[in-house]
């Protein structure tokens, strides 16, 4: 998630906008309504501990009113907000707007925008935090841009915030589209789609048991490659003709009924007519240069198989080398090429224990959405073409829901993708409620407690900082790292043993558990009750790292999870004489560095990553294209050494700036193997009422790797 902006507003806004759409933006603020307040106008995006937020027609740019924003005790942030629900026809949007401070402290005063898709995430957010308004200022005026596109935006909101403390004043807020105010914006009218009109099995796939055989499952291995080729590669399906859950349901039971190799080829050969002739494509033949592909497509057995027919294999080949498409009902991020979403996915939320049909195609969704759209596809330590057929049966066997939310578990740690997450009801009831107090991690294949309880708890009958876990309720710790490394999504082993900690070691359906320990090299046993997960948090010794400090008079040091661009200048001043900085990546950054604080180290700007897109025209093909800079031509910059320090708690964003600070000179990467899960998130819905995510932006390092791992 290297794109995450700066701070929390991205999320935090989520859930500001509550007002209904105006005809007109009123960024003047000088219709009000009934109420006396501007109309169209969200007054308090936070509802609890909010600001206050007010007309003003005392201190204002022009016309009758300005609205001003102040802190309130106990609050973190307040502002305005705009929503306009409509599609407009455009590419790029620009927020205009002129504010004024006193005394803004602790944060910043800015104006920001966000846009919305279909299924209500947002698709882009931006604001003015990076020109950093602080302080006493007379009026100023600020300008955002965000990429736009009515096929996949919904929504637009605009407004101002303020976080920290002080007052600020916003007036003669002005939205464009393609450089026109967007009241003058044409409007884009929704697609009607034939596959939202297909409602019969939108419940249930009506397919309870599936026999399974060797035959039957070559066949139904073949069926999906085929369901999920036909799903990103033929215009009927991109163009939202088909709902194409309904069409696996439709044509499983005829692929079920088949007793012959050409049985099975006419069902499938039929299918593909049903779709319509694909149109020629001229320029279809034209190939990225070698030179810039990162990833190659990989159709499995689709066209070395000995069960299709040469008609069958021809009509296929055919789609392949004309598929022309340019939007695809099922896949969006066409707002930003590289990364992906899927859209129109029925999540069958209310089936935990999904009917074979379904369970069927959760396993073809997903193996297809990484099979196309994954850009670290081929660095699973499977190939990935064989996880379909080896699938099969694990999820037509799954008798209950349990058994079927373990088999996608299994499923998804098989990407070895440390962004991985998952989340479900079931599998949260199979994880267990409690919780050993305490913070716990591995040095080596040593399991280590990392954080004591608070002094109120009994230490001599509970864990404290140090001791050696060497078995759970009877079970060995290296017997449980065999058991769960299988079905713990990371990147490696060093963030498999790390998350492995968290989601199973340290957490049962039994509150009492029983640990046998070594503590000053003597072996006993202690038996520990576990917390229910939401009171754990309460117990423990809570250690916050500065976000910089000097250690001695020559070594500075800065905590990325502390960290804020306010604190630059600061910074500067403070590590000025130094000889040398230690910046601490073993967390999340709560502020964009890479643009600002990595600027400090160079002189000069230079590109330090580079990132694949994939194509909608070319499902599975990932190219290089928009580079990573960082930097600006100058001479005033820090000169001494920079010690980077990461480990496995280095993860997404604070990857991201790592390599951005290797391109600095004088920079050492010294630590353990950090998460490898950097890139963009891109969510995955499944039957059953599962949500995971996985790494959907390939990003690779220019910089020389310059890191030095620690035993």
């Amino acid at each position: 998630m290297i794109r995450i902006k700066r701070s929390l507003f991205p999320i935090l806004l989520l859930c500001s906008a509550l007002t209904q759409a105006q005809s007109k933006f009123n960024g003047n603020f000088e219709v009000l309504d009934s109420t006396g307040n501007p109309e169209g106008w969200n007054l308090r995006i936070k509802t609890q501990s909010p600001y206050i937020v007010k007309l003003d027609s005392t201190i204002k740019l022009q016309g009758k009113y300005a609205i001003s924003i102040t802190d309130s005790a106990g609050a973190d942030y307040g502002g305005i907000n705009f929503k306009i629900n409509k599609r407009f026809k455009g590419k790029q949007l620009m927020l205009v707007g002129n504010l004024k401070t006193q005394n803004v402290t602790g944060g910043f005063a800015g104006i920001w925008m966000r846009t919305d898709g279909i299924n209500g995430k947002s698709v882009g957010y931006e604001n003015s935090e990076n020109q950093a308004l602080t302080g006493t200022n007379d009026w100023k005026e600020f300008m955002i841009q965000l990429p736009y596109d009515g096929r996949e935006i919904v929504a637009i909101n605009v407004g101002a915030v303020l976080a920290g403390k002080g007052t600020v004043w916003v007036d003669s807020l002005r939205l464009y589209l393609d450089e026109k105010p967007i009241d003058e914006a044409r409007e884009q009218q929704a697609n009607i789609y034939q596959a939202l009109k297909d409602t019969v099995l939108n419940q249930n796939s009506g397919i309870d048991a599936i026999p399974l055989t060797p035959s039957t499952q070559k066949n139904l291995s073949l069926l999906g490659e085929v369901w999920g080729f036909l799903k990103y590669h033929h215009p009927a399906v991109a163009n939202g003709d088909y709902n194409w859950d309904a069409e696996l349901f439709r044509v499983l039971p005829e692929v079920l009924s088949c007793r012959t190799d050409i049985q099975v080829s006419q069902v499938m050969e039929k299918w593909v007519d049903k779709l319509g002739k694909v149109p020629p494509c001229a320029d279809c033949k034209t190939q990225p240069s070698l030179a810039t592909i990162a990833v190659r497509p990989d159709y499995g057995s689709l066209f070395k198989n000995k069960i299709f027919s040469k008609t069958l294999s021809a009509k296929l080949d055919y789609i392949l080398k004309n598929t022309n498409i340019t939007t695809n009902y099922y896949v969006g991020g066409l707002i930003n090429i590289r990364n992906s979403s899927f859209l129109h996915e029925n999540k069958y939320a209310d089936k935990k224990y999904p009917d074979a049909g379904l369970r069927l195609l959760a396993l073809y969704r997903y193996w297809s959405m990484i099979q196309y759209f994954c850009p670290n596809r081929e660095l699973t330590t499977e190939k990935w073409s064989t996880i379909l057929p080896a699938f099969i049966p694990q999820v037509i066997k799954a008798d209950n829901e349990h058994t079927y939310v373990k088999a996608m578990v299994k499923l998804i740690a098989s990407i070895h993708d440390s962004h991985a997450f998952i989340e479900s009801e079931v599998r949260e009831q199979d994880l267990g409620r409690y919780r050993l107090p305490f913070d716990a991690g591995f040095v080596g294949d040593q399991l280590i407690v990392t954080s004591s309880l608070k002094e109120t708890f009994d230490l001599t009958k509970n864990l404290t900082r140090g001791d050696i876990i060497t078995a759970i309720n009877g079970e060995e710790v290296q017997s449980l790292i065999n058991k769960y490394l299988p079905i713990t999504p990371a990147s490696n082993h060093g963030t498999a043993l790390r998350d492995m900690t968290s989601v199973y070691l340290r957490r049962g359906i039994d509150s009492t558990f029983n640990l046998q320990i070594i503590r000053n090299n003597v072996p006993m046993t202690v038996v520990q009750q576990g917390l229910e997960i939401s009171k754990v948090n309460d117990v423990y010794l809570q250690s916050h790292k500065p976000a910089y400090q000097l250690i001695n008079t020559g070594i500075g040091y800065v905590y990325c999870g502390a960290y804020k661009n306010t604190m630059l200048d600061s910074i500067k001043t403070k590590f000025k004489d130094t000889k040398g900085i230690i910046v601490d990546m073993r967390g999340y950054p709560v502020d964009e560095m890479e643009r600002t604080f990595v600027a400090y180290f160079k002189p000069d700007s230079s590109i330090f990553a580079k990132f694949t897109g994939r194509s909608i025209s070319n499902p599975g093909m990932f190219t290089y294209e928009e580079s990573a800079k960082t930097g600006i031509k100058t001479t005033d910059y820090y000169k001494g050494k920079v010690v980077v320090l990461v480990n496995e708690n280095s993860q997404s964003n604070s990857e991201f700036v790592t390599m951005a600070l290797q391109s600095a000179p004088n920079t050492t990467v010294i630590g353990s193997s950090s998460a490898g899960a950097d890139g963009n998130v891109t969510p995955i819905s499944l039957p059953g009422a599962i949500t995971t995510w996985y790494s959907g932006l390939g990003c690779i390092i220019l910089t020389a790797l310059m890191l030095n791992v620690l035993e």
